[in-house]
């Protein structure tokens, strides 16, 4: 069984692709169900951020799996795979737990050190859990990504000045405009992202920050917590006449935001000019909006040359961190060779005690006179004996796998033991 990854992001395709591959629905592991359904696909998750969209799957065939799951991913989306496929990465083996373990620690995020993807990540396994596309191999996976991840925040620096995608669009805001004291902000989406946004906002504007999200009660929610002002979706356009900035992150599908709006909005301006920050995938704001004067509109590829400014000390950090990815991959990939030995280990083990308690029950009379913990004494030292016994054959067979001659070594103790029929055809006086 091998970990295979597939997917996007931010450093293979632009943001016009991305917007159309995000794995839409997924909130109660539905999509994940239908990635775990396809044909040779033992486990799936399903991960999609404003930044990437990946599933993380475990199967017996690479090859075959992979073309299943790149048709799956265009039918999901309505999309045929050559929009799409170009801008795929395919990774599997340890090439894909290192992927894993990175995207974890956000060592392969647009902003470097983000603080925002473990969370997304555990969330896409939760989901994944809850619709039950995971097993053995995944469940491992996913805690040692969360394990890893925490070893580069604890025992390096990458995070102590890392930000996040919305810290990155108000600080664009700000080399826009220059100072924010003055200027009016609105924000369109009360989620993470719009709340972060709004929280590095917050000390650097006089006005108060007025909130606009399809769901009153949730725009409600965040501007009480800014000290800010609440409206209702209806009343964006109107809003957007008195306003200077807009950063918008909503869950949409569709455009909040048109061409012909803006169109209204800056004739109300007389084109006094307004900037629109999109953070969201799918975009909020048509592209197209940008070809009216007095509209700059700025979408979350923008962003990169802002970080790019920045990113030289999180560089260095993130080498100590990759130092450490690369130490965990190489210790799962040590424990997934392990996983060929444990049908012959648990075989042993069942033959073993098989022996132990056929001898206890042929003997049975002899022990008549023993009381319940005398009993107890002889179980218990007999459980021990053949525990002793396993225990070097044991150790060494999970030991071999990482030598290359597991199944060499895996065959001589099947013979050896006569485990799951391997010396049937053996007469039995042979030799072995």
């Amino acid at each position: 069984m091998e970990i295979m990854v597939i997917g996007l992001n931010h450093s293979t395709a632009p943001v016009e692709i991305r917007e159309r591959i995000t794995f839409p629905g997924d909130h109660d592991g539905a999509v994940a169900r239908m990635i775990g359904d396809v044909e040779g696909v033992e486990e799936a998750i399903v991960l999609s951020t404003c930044n990437r969209a990946e599933i993380v799957v475990t199967t017996k065939d690479v090859e075959e799996s992979r073309e299943r799951l790149i048709r799956t991913i265009g039918e999901i989306h309505g999309q045929d795979p050559s929009v799409f496929r170009s801008y795929l990465y395919v990774r599997h083996g340890a090439d894909a737990v290192r992927h894993v373990f990175r995207v974890a620690a956000s060592l392969d995020s647009m902003v470097l050190g983000e603080p925002q993807i473990l969370g997304q990540v555990k969330e896409g396994y939760r989901r994944a859990t809850k619709a039950r596309t995971t097993g053995p191999i995944l469940n491992r996976l996913m805690h040692r990504a969360f394990f890893t991840a925490k070893r580069v925040r604890t025992e390096t620096g990458v995070g102590s000045a890392a930000v996040s995608v919305a810290y990155v669009a108000v600080e664009l805001a700000r080399k826009i405009l220059g100072e924010l004291r003055d200027k009016s902000i609105l924000l369109v989406g009360a989620g993470e992202m719009a709340e972060l946004a709004a929280r590095h906002l917050n000390n650097q504007v006089d006005r108060p920050i007025v909130v606009v999200n399809r769901t009153y009660e949730n725009a409600c929610i965040l501007a009480e917590e800014l000290q800010g002002l609440p409206i209702r979706m209806e009343q964006l356009e109107q809003r957007l006449v008195q306003t200077d900035v807009v950063i918008t992150s909503t869950g949409s599908c569709d455009p909040i935001i048109g061409k012909a709006m803006m169109k209204r909005v800056m004739r109300a301006r007389r084109h006094c000019p307004i900037f629109l920050i999109d953070i969201a995938i799918p975009r909020d704001v048509e592209p197209d909006a940008n070809e009216i004067d007095g509209v700059y509109l700025y979408n979350i590829d923008d962003l990169q040359a802002v970080v790019a400014e920045n990113i030289g000390e999180r560089r260095k950090e993130a080498l100590s961190g990759e130092r450490i990815v690369s130490e965990e991959t190489e210790k799962f990939m040590h424990w997934t060779k392990t996983l060929d030995a444990a049908p012959t280990i648990v075989a042993l083990k069942e033959k073993l005690e098989h022996i132990r308690a056929t001898e206890l029950a042929r003997l049975n009379g002899k022990f008549a006179d023993l009381d319940p913990a005398q009993r107890e004494a002889l179980e218990s030292v007999t459980r021990q004996i053949i525990n002793k016994i396993a225990h070097d054959p044991i150790v060494f067979l999970k030991r071999t796998g990482a030598h290359g001659k597991q199944n060499l070594y895996l065959d001589a103790v099947q013979r050896i033991f006569r485990l799951n029929g391997a010396a049937d055809n053996q007469n039995e006086g042979e030799e072995l």
